[in-house]
């Protein structure tokens, strides 16, 4: 499985990939991550599903970019050349995948900012070759293990937070996943794009670097959790208490 989540606010794109790669009893990390930089032109691609179909659109899709990439003045255009090459591995793998009981589910966020884009863009690539665009109303979308994050994001983050904070909720939600799930697990790799920048920044980070926020993070719940005002909970208590009287 995989944790792939990409935020967009209204500063900029912030990016965070898992990198564990399960295959039967067997784990090994690899990237999620592919990144273009260059002048007043970058993008990101993360992806979820089949490692080997990952592989192969994203090594036409590098063949497109040598030739092509100056065409690409909108990420949009990039995104249609991706998914050009999704659907070109889908015509030559995908029935004999499914005769082998696997799945074609190659689903991808992809991020970035192009000459002619006015602000950085965010997309959602299905595995079908058709995309949404992800706009403020709900402004983070998740690929690959999705359920474990979404209440932290749900909960906090809104169009308008600071990059900072964006980043902060995309590790929780990680976070959440990776303690949940067996197969989603460090080392994570980070993308930060701010307007008009037209740079994406981009890092990785083991698990000895960030262990401490998860303890933060633990015991903040704590806290919380025995500080929260529940006298009407109490409640649930008086029958059980009246019983062991008589």
């Amino acid at each position: 499985m995989t944790f792939c989540i990409g935020i967009k606010t209204k500063f900029g794109i912030v990016g965070l990939a898992d990198t564990r790669i399960t295959s039967g009893n067997e784990t090994t990390t690899s990237k999620k991550l592919y990144t273009v930089n260059r002048k007043n032109h970058s993008f990101f691609i993360m992806t979820s599903g089949l490692r080997s179909v990952r592989d192969k659109a994203i090594t036409y899709f590098g063949e497109v970019i040598e030739k092509e990439d100056a065409s690409f003045d909108k990420l949009y255009k990039a995104v249609n050349g991706f998914a050009d090459q999704v659907k070109r591995v889908a015509s030559e793998d995908k029935a004999s995948l499914e005769e082998s009981g696997l799945s074609f589910n190659l689903s991808s966020i992809i991020g970035g900012q192009l000459e002619e884009d006015k602000e950085p863009k965010l997309y959602l690539l299905y595995p079908q070759g058709n995309w949404i665009e992800i706009r403020q109303g709900t402004p983070f979308v998740i690929i690959g293990n999705t359920g474990f994050g979404n209440p932290v994001l749900r909960r906090s983050l809104k169009y308008d937070e600071p990059l900072d904070f964006a980043l902060k909720t995309a590790f929780l939600a990680f976070d959440a996943t990776r303690i949940s799930s067996n197969d989603v697990d460090y080392p994570i790799d980070t993308v930060i794009l701010e307007n008009n920048s037209y740079h994406i920044i981009e890092n990785r980070f083991e698990q000895r670097e960030l262990s401490h926020l998860s303890e933060f993070w633990d015991e903040c719940l704590k806290d919380a959790i025995n500080r929260l005002p529940t006298d009407i909970l109490r409640k649930a208590f008086r029958q059980a208490e009246m019983e062991s009287k008589e």
